[in-house]
């Protein structure tokens, strides 16, 4: 009974839907030569603006400009009545952990692959996956809920902060990722 609990929790634990629209990082990163920051920038504050905005993606797209449904889609619904993409955010964190992507992207010099994984090099959106019961994406925890076997990447909990932390040599004590 253990196991069959073990193994059917998260199926009951974990809902999915699907993000607004279909996007491929690939062909952005690839084709165009952009790189993440292109569309996931910093404010002038440094500040981490995450999520990219419509004036960006509108910039290069006031018509579509692959042969693609969901090139079609974007621009009609929301290029042409300028309306913001509503993304689902995968590594959204919990509201008692404070984050800078400013001081661990241009200070730290990590990666974006390094938390985030190959993601920028998807050609479709895989389905968001979160928790029923608080609502956080299953990137937070990672795609097993034992945490075995999951790569440095799949997971964005204290434990792989602090695992991080300490392979850098980098001290933050509790106040300096906690509110």
């Amino acid at each position: 009974m253990l196991a069959a609990g073990w193994a059917g929790l998260p199926k009951v634990l974990y809902k999915q839907r699907q993000q607004a629209l279909q996007f491929s990082h690939q062909a952005h990163k690839v084709k165009a030569e952009m790189d993440c920051v292109s569309c996931h920038d910093f404010r002038a504050d440094a500040s981490y603006a995450g999520l990219p905005k419509l004036e960006g993606c509108a910039a290069c797209h006031p018509e579509p400009v692959g042969k693609t449904a969901a090139e079609k889609k974007f621009v009609e619904s929301h290029v042409k009545p300028e309306k913001e993409v509503d993304w689902l955010v995968y590594a959204k964190q919990p509201v008692n952990v404070r984050f800078s992507h400013a001081i661990h992207v241009k200070k730290a010099n990590l990666k974006c692959e390094r938390c985030h994984g190959d993601h920028g090099s998807t050609a479709t959106l895989r389905p968001y996956e979160y928790n029923v019961v608080s609502g956080y994406s299953r990137d937070i925890w990672g795609p097993s809920i034992s945490r075995m076997r999951r790569a440095v990447h799949q997971g964005m909990k204290m434990d792989d902060c602090m695992a991080c932390h300490k392979e850098k040599g980098a001290e933050a004590g509790c106040l300096g990722c906690h509110r």
